[in-house]
């Protein structure tokens, strides 16, 4: 299970003080086993505002000691696929949660859910519409006009008997719905006489070509959680309207239980888009290199980026919980990963863009060997033994010709502390025939192994470097935001405008020191300087591929 740092501003939310109520003393479900789901559509990965939905729907099971299931919402055939289910079930194990025996798909219960609406038909509660899609837009009425249908008042019997004739495949798509009657006039549209069914006639990935009617979503949910035996069925808040549509399903069946519908508001994050559709588009039209791209949203696609379990948890359980939609900064997503990746991950140097340093008063030939600490912050993590020699490579960006205001690295006449080794004195450098400085050249203090001056004098600078004679050739993938504008699918915008054309940047021919050899996927690194990166899935013994999961800046904590 992830650890879960605790935010104390976060105890006591609305949803727990909604079931801490219900499970109380004289409560709707006193003496009850709290029982909640994660119910997601099989029609895409699940992205971070799942996340938020997985740690409330299972959480709140936790925390009192109740029991969570998994539940493929598979009402609709269209764009559902099997590859999704195991990404899902694969995301949340990943996560940390478990639903034990407790999996289910929506389509188990298609033949009780066309029996609770023969129920409806009836009681007089629903009855066979003929208007078209377009009709019954037409007649939905306003907040001072009733809606309308010339059908609502069709006997019984003939309800039953066309109801019957849809199931059977009689009818074309479009030509007929079910719809609950409810009330025409309500100010709450959903409760126009909503539609519970439609026809379909497209194979479903589980009951092939058993339907041809599938019913809506509004209709399926609250007979699905009611035939788990759902307690608390939470949901984000754009189902709120849509609560008491939940309750008269309820109400007005046999229902085996009475489950209670909470909602919540979804998680926003700035410089993303959390639309499945627009996900979808960005994978089927090639701006991203499938679900799974680092720069998605997608939890598989956090994931290879180096973002961990805990960081995702920890992350959604200090956002809170409440009724009002608000964005969060992906900076304080990317807080979260460092929290978590400082305590965690091992300290190692890589160059990105490498430039030999020769230390010229080195003997040649000669190597040493030290032994630093894989993470200061976990004594346990142990040390590992670096090599140092006569050439090295270090950072271009380390080195100007001519000393800068506030740069205190490489430039001749300048002492620099090669991390952990030694303090050395830049002495010049060697320029190809197109002026590029393809060497740089410095002497060493022997009296100063370990970075130490024992006379006191202070040195500014501190590089990472590798030794040339001991590394390891690496690609670097460097990721950012995937779009430019902090919302690009606001109003009028087309997101695909805002696409940002350096969110990705692929580093060739780095350098990395050679105590990464035989790292596998998933494991994370402090590139010392640099930022916080892991392998990637993609990265072989003999090419090397890191990706970097966020930079050492913490642009939240400066604000």
């Amino acid at each position: 299970m992830a650890e879960i740092i605790k935010d104390e501003s976060t105890a006591g939310n609305f949803i727990e003080n909604f079931i801490t109520e219900d499970i109380a003393e004289g409560g709707k479900y006193e003496g009850k086993k709290v029982h909640t789901r994660f119910p997601p559509e099989p029609n895409g990965y699940l992205h971070i505002g799942h996340a938020k939905a997985i740690c409330i729907d299972f959480g709140m099971a936790e925390k009192f000691g109740g029991i969570c299931n998994l539940r493929m919402d598979d009402t609709n055939p269209t764009k559902e696929d099997v590859e999704y289910i195991d990404a899902i079930k694969e995301d949340i194990k990943w996560l940390g949660f478990d639903w034990e025996d407790r999996f289910y798909f929506a389509s188990e219960y298609f033949e009780q859910m066309y029996e609770y609406a023969v129920e409806l038909i009836k009681k007089g509660l629903a009855y066979v519409c003929q208007l078209t899609p377009e009709e019954m837009r037409a007649n939905r009425g306003d907040l001072t006009t009733p809606a309308t249908s010339p059908y609502r008042d069709r006997p019984i019997e003939e309800s039953l008997d066309l109801f019957q004739r849809m199931k059977n495949g009689e009818f074309d798509e479009g030509k007929m719905t079910l719809r609950a009657k409810i009330d025409l006039a309500s100010g709450n549209f959903s409760m126009r006489d909503p539609v519970i069914y439609r026809i379909n006639k497209i194979s479903h990935h589980r009951t092939g070509n058993d339907w041809c009617i599938y019913p809506m979503y509004d209709f399926a949910h609250p007979i699905e959680d009611a035939i788990e035996g759902i307690t608390h069925s939470l949901c984000t808040l754009e189902f709120e309207a849509h609560r008491p549509l939940y309750d008269w399903v309820i109400a007005n069946i046999t229902a085996p239980a009475k489950p209670r519908q909470i909602e919540f508001a979804r998680l926003g994050i700035n410089n993303t888009v959390m639309s499945k559709r627009r996900l979808r588009q960005l994978v089927e039209d090639g701006y991203v290199n499938g679900w799974d791209d680092p720069r998605m949203p997608t939890l598989c696609g956090l994931r290879r980026r180096g973002y961990t379990p805990a960081s995702i948890r920890n992350f959604c359980e200090r956002i809170g919980v409440s009724k009002t939609n608000s964005v969060v900064e992906y900076s304080f997503l990317e807080h979260c990963l460092r929290d978590d990746l400082n305590m965690n991950a091992q300290r190692v140097m890589c160059v990105l863009d490498p430039v030999k340093l020769v230390i010229t008063n080195y003997p040649e030939g000669k190597t040493e060997t030290f032994d630093v600490e894989n993470n200061p912050n976990k004594e346990e993590d142990g040390s590992r033994t670096i090599t140092f020699s006569r050439e090295l490579y270090i950072e271009a960006g380390d080195f100007l010709e001519e000393k800068v205001k506030g740069y205190n690295r490489f430039y001749p006449g300048n002492e620099v502390r090669l991390k952990s080794a030694y303090i050395v004195k830049c002495t010049g450098c060697k320029k190809d025939e197109n002026g590029k400085v393809v060497e740089v050249y410095a002497e060493y203090d022997p009296e100063t192994r370990g970075g130490d001056t024992p006379d006191g004098r202070k040195v500014r600078g501190t590089v990472h470097w590798v030794d040339a004679e001991n590394c390891l050739d690496a690609e670097v993938r460097l990721y950012d935001n995937l779009f430019t504008d902090p919302e690009p699918d606001v109003g009028d915008k087309n997101f695909i405008d805002f696409i940002n054309p350096d969110s990705l940047q692929i580093r060739k021919n780095c350098k990395i020191e050679k105590s990464v050899e035989g790292a596998q996927a998933p494991m994370h690194y402090q590139f010392m300087r640099l930022g916080y990166f892991c392998i990637d899935k993609d990265s072989t013994p003999d090419a090397l591929i890191f990706n970097r999961s966020v930079s050492l800046k913490d642009g939240f904590k400066k604000k």
